[in-house]
């Protein structure tokens, strides 16, 4: 087999144009639309994976420790990356270069589609038209008039599952973040800041050919990616979108392109507010000069979200594969005061008033329900939780969640495909997190405010 890290002109058109599924497909219809029946041994559910590059390997990985569903089927352009993917998978998948015949195959039920944004909406339409389940990565849709497409598409496919890859939605640190919020254990909540700075982030990868190279880095040019924002704000706008339980009003935000001269055009520093109906706020920043990060006591770099309340603050990151998940939590330090002792604040220099002495609270670990105390454990059971939490205060040792959320995400895939359950993170979330990206590079492109509802009409004629 010839190796494809060298693509051809031809197969850089088939993975470049916007393709639907193949003939006999859509010959299945009659009357209303097909869909793929799980039909394998012990009801496990037959897949296959379109897009086996770093991050459609990454998801074989998490799916070898699932016994629920069963690997078909593989599908890449490249075949270094297609060989390394067969290599990985439990289940001997086979290897396929047309994805549009992946998708005429009888013996698969759902695809996990792991390409380029800019082919996520024709690979989910092909999917969806095939009758299979989908699981496509963030974000869910490229342009605008897809957002309009996918959604009328996914009305008219109610029975399959459409299910996007926002993991932060399946952590238990994050659920238990937003039961805290839901408590108003950190008061209203009123702000958030995030963060995914890198140095030096996304490199360019040479090519003699011009038109490979570009497809080998599609993430640097606008003509196949959403940039900064897609590729790395856009779980940060979810999880905002999630812990205000809303989505925003309208963004603003700059961003240029200053300190990676490589022939790239997306942007390499971006800083955007976005403003939501309640008048809470969500500050974000991505550079590629500086990767340090001023949380969880300089423990981790990159990337992470604060969330701000009236009487606490929590600091937030999903896990990797080298470094646990990390949950904080902090009280917002100083006494509640009346009016009649607020009047009472002795003026400080230039008029300031001086409200406390500017000593912070100690950060606590955010706490699973395992380690909570019910009254009803056993005695040993009881002393194992109390002896945990004196461990964590100390720093000894820190919750860690007991499962991967990118495993936790796909089981969940196979379990909706097989009984038809609705997914945490289905398709509206996706093209919320999808519309937000979309506006935001307005925003920064257009330098002027931009609001949410323009999706409405954005695209609307041509979708």
């Amino acid at each position: 087999m010839k190796d494809s890290s060298k693509v051809t002109r031809r197969e850089a058109v088939a993975i470049a144009g916007a393709v639907t599924v193949a003939a006999a497909a859509a010959k299945r219809y009659s009357g209303g639309p097909y869909i793929q029946k799980v039909k394998a041994a012990n009801n496990q559910v037959q897949y296959g994976i379109i897009g086996t590059g770093g991050r459609g390997q990454y998801h074989i990985k998490h799916f070898n420790k699932l016994d629920s569903g069963r690997c078909v089927a593989l599908c890449d352009i490249y075949d270094t990356n297609l060989q390394a993917a067969l290599k990985a998978s439990k289940d001997k998948p086979i290897g396929i270069k047309d994805y549009r015949e992946l998708l005429s195959r009888k013996d698969i039920d759902a695809v996990l589609i792991a390409t380029p944004l800019y082919t996520h909406f024709p690979i989910t339409r092909g999917a969806l038209l095939a009758g299979k389940h989908v699981f496509c990565e963030k974000s869910m849709v490229f342009k605008a008039e897809e957002v309009h497409a996918l959604r009328k598409l996914a009305e008219e496919h109610p029975k399959q599952t459409l299910q996007v890859g926002l993991q932060r939605r399946y952590s238990k640190f994050y659920q238990t973040a937003k039961q805290m919020v839901e408590k108003g254990t950190i008061g209203q909540v009123t702000h958030a800041y995030a963060q995914w700075n890198r140095n030096p982030g996304w490199a360019m990868k040479p090519d003699k050919d011009p038109q490979v190279q570009r497809l080998r880095n599609w993430r640097l040019y606008r003509e196949y990616s959403g940039g900064l924002v897609a590729e790395l704000a856009s779980h940060q706008i979810d999880v905002c979108d999630w812990m205000f339980n809303s989505s925003p009003e309208f963004v603003v935000g700059v961003g240029d392109l200053t300190w990676r001269k490589d022939g790239r055009d997306v942007y390499d520093n971006i800083q955007l507010i976005f403003n939501y109906p309640k008048k809470q706020k969500l500050m974000y920043s991505s550079i590629s000069t500086n990767k340090h990060l001023t949380l969880f006591q300089g423990q981790r770099t990159e990337f992470g979200e604060v969330i701000m309340g009236t009487e606490g603050t929590i600091e937030i990151t999903v896990g990797t594969d080298d470094e646990p998940a990390i949950g904080l939590w902090f009280y917002e330090p100083g006494p509640k005061l009346t009016e009649a002792e607020k009047k009472k604040q002795v003026a400080a220099v230039a008029g300031a008033t001086l409200a406390s002495t500017g000593k912070g609270s100690r950060a606590l670990p955010i706490l699973f329900e395992k380690d909570m105390v019910t009254g009803k454990e056993s005695f040993v059971e009881r002393e194992m939780k109390f002896a945990r939490r004196w461990l964590y205060a100390k720093g000894v040792m820190v919750p860690e969640e007991d499962r991967n959320p990118c495993t936790v995400q796909l089981e969940q895939f196979l379990e909706c495909a097989r009984t038809g359950a609705k997914p945490v993170a289905g398709v509206e979330i996706g093209l919320a997190d999808s519309s937000m990206v979309i506006l935001a590079n307005h925003a920064l492109d257009e330098g002027r405010r931009v609001y949410f509802n323009e999706i409405d009409k954005m695209g609307a004629k041509k979708a």
